[in-house]
């Protein structure tokens, strides 16, 4: 199975990175940019810069991206330094709506965009999502081999007595605090903390980071992780003896897109499209970034192993002060809570 996905995955990578070099430039080509944009983005550095790059290799544009923590990207293009004339958002699809309702964007509405399904971009054209990274659940094959019947849905890991889970601290990354909140947005408050408390006693460790449960479930040390895929799909190319597995009752995911705001030029266009390209993907994965397109015109999408991934579909509208409560009785009911103590063998 490991081959079959490693195989569909790796002739995905092949035929858009052929892609990416044809059409791109040569990276020799040292002229100076025809043109320079300006980008708000709450994604990491090291992963905008080698969009940035890519993009100006291929189009002699240039890209600065200025990071900025969600709140700030919504107070400065409110209220926008003097000097400073943004023409593209680059960030999560939350921050996204909020910047939608304040009547800061344009509508842009491209072929690539409007191939785009509904779910992942605004009705009205004034965001769209460009890929998407969804959490599964990541296994080591040897705890696979050695069961009868795969865990394959939240309340399987819930009820499953002798397995250990690996997973990231909600409080310590946004794509661990997003799966609770879209876990209780689709099955309801009680529903939702029962499954997260069904599963806290197999945890062997609440991580800091999103990529160190796939790590434990690579070396042995947990069973299965319960993690991003984009950090899934690293340590499988990296050689890691772990296996994919999609919740089959649905799971959250973290959705990335852009918006054009009023102050936006042509190429913000341009760009925007080039992001939904098979040759942005390429320069992600070639520096280790996995995410998974929403272009179903792309290579990546069309070849993509996990057809069957089934995604939550209620949005999360909560303001931040119920975020902040629905965190809090987590810590308080269930990741503070006493175990029972198990009787020793011995």
């Amino acid at each position: 199975m490991r081959r079959n996905f490693l195989k569909k995955f790796l002739i995905a990578a092949v035929g858009i990175a052929a892609i990416a070099k044809i059409g791109g430039a040569d990276p020799a080509d040292s002229k100076p940019p025809l043109a320079t944009l300006t980008a708000y983005t709450t994604l990491p550095p090291e992963t905008v810069s080698v969009l940035s790059q890519e993009y100006e290799r291929e189009s002699r544009i240039r890209v600065n991206f200025i990071p900025l923590p969600a709140d700030e990207t919504l107070e400065r293009l409110e209220n926008p330094p003097e000097d400073e004339s943004v023409d593209l958002i680059l960030a999560d699809r939350e921050v996204l709506m909020k910047i939608a309702e304040k009547d800061l964007l344009r509508s842009y509405v491209s072929e690539s965009s409007d191939a785009v399904r509904p779910s992942f971009k605004d009705e009205n054209g004034y965001w769209v999502g460009t890929w998407y990274d969804p959490i599964v659940f990541c296994a080591n094959r040897d705890y696979l081999n050695a069961i009868e019947r795969i865990p394959d849905a939240w309340q399987d890991l819930a009820r499953e007595d002798s397995i250990r889970i690996g997973i990231t601290d909600f409080l310590a990354a946004d794509a661990s605090a997003n799966l609770m909140f879209q876990m209780i947005a689709q099955y309801g408050d009680v529903a939702a903390y029962q499954i997260l408390d069904g599963i806290h006693p197999k945890v062997v460790q609440y991580t800091k980071y999103l990529s160190n449960p796939v790590r434990q479930a690579g070396m042995g040390e947990v069973d299965l992780a319960i993690a991003v895929e984009s950090e899934s799909l690293r340590y499988l190319q990296d050689g890691y003896p772990v296996k994919i597995i999609y919740p089959t009752d649905g799971t959250a995911y973290m959705l990335f897109g852009t918006a054009i705001p009023t102050t936006g030029s042509i190429n913000a266009e341009k760009f925007s499209d080039w992001l939904l390209s098979d040759q942005a993907q390429a320069a992600l994965q070639r520096n280790g970034f996995y995410f998974l397109s929403t272009n179903p015109s792309s290579i990546a999408y069309k070849t993509f192993a996990g057809k069957n991934l089934v995604l939550f579909d209620q949005l999360i509208e909560f303001t931040a002060d119920q975020e902040n409560e629905f965190l809090d009785r987590w810590v308080k009911d269930i990741r503070l809570k006493e175990l029972p103590e198990v009787e020793s063998n011995s």
